[in-house]
């Protein structure tokens, strides 16, 4: 019988109509707290305020006496100021008392400050007596202020006891209303029980759309947003997921880290919007050349990382490098711009390289950085790397120190003349003075200084020592230019060209003192903005040479439209031109290019007498090598210098070779 009661129409309708009434009900009763405690929060804000602004006259009026009261007892005339800027400082309140006070606060206001602008202008009269030297009159309108303040208190008193029983009426009246509020809240807390069941179908009807959100958030959490590939956390929950399953399997597991070879110049100069398009589409291309089952990552800026489950073997996992290698080499079309990207790729293999996840990405990163610095496209982790790069990371430590405390030395080797075998300048070579290593060459820093930016600083420091140096020369009437190396990242720098003229200028030296010697591979880099920052060095006067030339592979198709002034080739054909046949074509070729290109040419590697008579007999225009000197310290060159001048003849730098 229960249950058909339940399921009446009639009690249906009854419970719809009672949960609305109870609904509206509720939103009236909110309605009605919420505006009533608005209402109550607003008044008790007027109150204070108002008893603010009273309490503001009584400070004024008691900070008036005491200033007022000092000054009589000291009758100093510093103690006049304080009482002058205390008068009328209560103006201000009573104003705002009269303007936005109620009815009793205005008279209130008007009584009070008609009794405050005489005590006010007693005080300034007794400040103005104080000022005319008439100490009488002053005591004596400092004594009818005084009396003025009696009765100025009594009224503030009055007012302050008044509004302080208005507070406490009103809060009384507050507390009787808060005991109706909180009757009420006893009843709306019996509605709410009522209406739990009606939440629950809400709460239901929510939980689809939090369960579809919550996926949402996972998959943001564990891809990128940029490419929609999995980003770090997910290739490491995959990576150790795949190595469990390796240890039951006994399958090998490979991981590539990627890092794209030209993408910063290419961001740099095209902006982040082309840079962002071309990551998606080199993020399409990855996936693309891989299998289904695999997991393309990528880990941040333009570093990529792939998981290679049951690879099997290292042959295998460089079969699938070369297939990345070929998908990233080819020119990419983005917003009709072609680029070439490229990339170099780190192999590191579970288990044979790695223990643990960690581990593998750690062994990919510096295999990659090994394909990189050699320029090899692929390499695959070896331990000598982790010797390896230990010993980088000291390399830098050190060099920071080293740059600090001045540990770096420089070494000058003569260049001369071909033609008349007199010196015609030095090229700056770095040395550093370790510590605990000794003297060391450049091969063990350069490169590191080259990774990690501090190529930069290390390029100013010996711009400046060797500038300091050529002054120092100068000065003792040896006029030296020398050559300095500069790196890469200088010649992206536009502030470069600014700071070479700072440091001639600092020195004192004329511009054509010095020669910037820089690699092609510095120039292929980034074309456009090496050869801007040359332009401007050329312009400023600065002669520049590119170093080592012959030895890589697009020198050719850049020298034709780089602003240079002469072309250094390469140790490694000089040496041999005597006795290898393909060298000394090789030196006979690259003298006439230059040539025909207008520009000198200084040959490196010159050990003896008969690569001298040859390359003079070639037209060679300057010559460096042992045959002249070793690199020298600073003061053994002068010592050198001296020794190769006859008499001690001074504004020169040389004299014939024997």
């Amino acid at each position: 019988m229960l249950s058909n009661w339940v399921e009446a129409r009639t009690t249906v309708q009854t419970t719809v109509v009672s949960l609305t009434v109870g609904l509206a009900a509720l939103a009236g009763l909110a309605l009605w707290t919420s505006l009533s405690m608005q209402q109550a929060a607003t008044h008790l804000h007027e109150l204070n305020e108002m008893s603010d602004h009273w309490g503001l006259v009584v400070q004024n009026v008691d900070v008036a006496d005491h200033a007022l009261t000092d000054y009589v007892r000291s009758g100093t005339k510093v103690m006049r100021e304080p009482v002058a800027n205390a008068a009328g400082a209560a103006d201000e309140s009573l104003r705002w008392l009269r303007d936005n006070g109620g009815p009793a606060d205005v008279r209130a206001a008007t009584i009070v400050g008609d009794l405050y602008r005489d005590y006010s202008g007693l005080l300034r009269e007794t400040v103005a007596a104080g000022d005319r030297d008439d100490p009488t009159t002053s005591l004596q309108k400092a004594y009818q202020a005084e009396l003025t303040l009696v009765s100025l208190r009594k009224q503030l008193s009055t007012v302050v006891q008044l509004n302080r029983l208005e507070t406490t009426e009103y809060l009384r009246a507050a507390e009787v209303r808060n005991g109706n509020l909180r009757l009420a809240a006893l009843i709306a807390f019996a509605v709410d029980l009522g209406l739990v069941a009606l939440c629950g179908v809400v709460l239901l009807g929510h939980r689809r759309q939090i369960l579809r959100q919550a996926a949402r958030s996972e998959h943001e959490a564990l891809h990128d947003a940029l490419t929609g590939l999995a980003n770090r956390t997910l290739l490491t929950q995959h990576t150790e997921q795949a190595i469990r399953r390796s240890n039951q399997t006994g399958d090998p597991l490979g991981l590539f880290l990627i890092d794209l070879n030209r993408f910063k110049p290419i961001n740099d100069t095209l902006g982040h919007a082309f840079g962002d398009k071309l990551l998606q589409l080199v993020a399409n291309r990855l996936t693309g050349a891989v299998r289904e089952i695999d997991t393309v990552a990528r880990l941040g800026g333009d570093e990529f990382a792939v998981l290679l489950p049951s690879v099997c073997t290292s042959a295998n996992a460089l079969v699938v490098a070369e297939r990345v290698h070929r998908a990233l080499a080819e020119a990419a079309t983005v917003d009709g711009l072609e680029v070439d990207v490229g990339c170099s790729i780190g192999v590191a293999l579970y288990p044979t390289d790695s223990a643990d996840a960690h581990e593998l990405l750690k062994h990919a990163d510096l295999a990659m950085y090994a394909a990189k610095r050699a320029r090899l496209g692929t390499s695959v982790y070896e331990a000598v790397l982790d010797q390896h790069s230990a010993a980088q990371l000291t390399v830098i430590s050190d060099l920071r120190r080293a740059l600090d405390q001045s540990e770096l030395v420089l070494h000058y080797q003569p260049k001369a003349d071909l033609r008349t075998g007199e010196v015609c300048g030095a090229e700056v070579l770095c040395r550093w003075q370790h510590p605990r290593d000794g003297l060391l060459g450049p091969d063990r820093f350069i490169p590191a200084a080259e990774e990690t930016g501090l190529i930069e600083p290390l390029t100013q420091y010996v711009l400046d020592h060797a500038l300091a140096q050529c002054r120092t020369w100068h000065l003792t009437g040896w006029d030296v230019p020398v050559s300095v190396n500069v790196g890469a990242q200088c010649l992206h720098d536009r502030t470069f060209p600014d700071q070479v003229a700072a440091l001639l200028e600092h020195h004192g030296r004329p511009v054509d003192v010095l020669t910037l010697e820089i690699t092609e591979s510095a120039i292929i880099a980034d074309p456009h903005r090496a050869c801007d920052v040359l332009t401007r060095l050329r312009e400023l006067g600065v002669r520049l040479s590119i170093d080592d030339f012959g030895t890589g592979y697009s020198s050719i198709a850049y020298l034709r439209t780089m602003p240079v002034h002469e072309m250094k080739i390469d140790r490694s054909f000089t040496t041999n031109m005597r006795t290898d046949a393909s060298s000394g074509a090789i030196t006979r070729s690259l003298l006439g290019l230059a040539h025909n290109l207008e520009l000198e040419v200084v040959a490196e590697g010159v050990e003896d007498e008969e690569t001298w008579s040859v390359l003079a007999a070639l037209g060679c225009d300057i010559v460096q090598g042992y045959c002249l000197s070793k690199p020298l310290p600073a003061d053994e060159f002068g010592t050198w210098l001296r020794d190769r001048v006859p008499n001690g003849v001074s504004n020169g730098v040389g004299a014939p070779a024997p």
